[in-house]
């Protein structure tokens, strides 16, 4: 799926890239819904620059985050296009720099014919946003692979990085059935792990009917 900051159209006008996050110095991947001019969870990419979006024929109206930790580069797209950033409103009190951003529920419609699904579990600002036109869910940390394109086992996050792992793995499993009864959805985006395109549904239905497993360890 490419190199570290490579652009990818791994849909139809749904663009993929990665990047080494510069706190946590791990890959993390980034998303672009071209037709709407969306981006998710954005950090600069690399290899094209924040020039690339002004080039498409829809420059960036809107910033969306699966959570509020993936803040990122927001503000540059922000200040760069003139766009609002929106993150779940259960997460608004991580802003208080300055940052100017615009708060949604779980439920609510939100630019680019996405909707803001409810996940928490994991945070209480952990979203799932759905792309319906592109039959696409995007995950912020309750869903991983570890590493974006070398794929390993879909799953939860290491044990460390939870609350109550047990509660936490149930209440995510739940989460997730939920999503697979109300959304028709195919393709998983990841941003944490490579987008699974074509057999999203079905991997998301094998890892409940698994009781879960952990992704990777660290």
């Amino acid at each position: 799926m490419g190199i570290v900051g490579g652009m990818q159209e791994v849909l139809p006008g749904v663009y993929h890239w990665t990047s080494i996050h510069p706190k946590l110095r791990i890959e993390v991947a980034s998303y672009w819904l071209d037709g709407p001019g969306i981006v998710i969870d954005p950090l600069i990419p690399a290899d094209v620059g924040i020039e690339w979006f002004a080039g498409r024929r829809t420059p960036p109206t809107a910033v969306l985050l699966s959570n509020r930790h993936h803040f990122r580069h927001s503000d540059v797209f922000a200040a760069a296009f003139g766009c609002a950033v929106h993150v779940n409103a259960a997460g608004l009190h991580e802003f208080t720099h300055g940052e100017v951003v615009e708060g949604f529920a779980p439920g609510d419609a939100l630019p680019g014919g996405v909707t803001a699904c409810a996940v928490g579990i994991i945070c209480p600002d952990e979203t799932a946003l759905f792309v319906e036109d592109q039959r696409a869910m995007v995950f912020a940390d309750a869903l991983v692979t570890g590493a974006p394109h070398h794929r390993q086992s879909l799953g939860f996050v290491p044990d460390q990085l939870m609350d109550d792992p047990v509660q936490t793995k149930l209440g995510l499993l739940q989460a997730f059935a939920r999503l697979l009864d109300d959304y028709d959805f195919a393709h998983l985006l990841l941003a944490h792990g490579g987008p699974i395109i074509g057999d999203g549904r079905r991997a998301l239905q094998e890892l409940i009917a698994a009781g879960g497993r952990t992704a990777f360890e660290i």
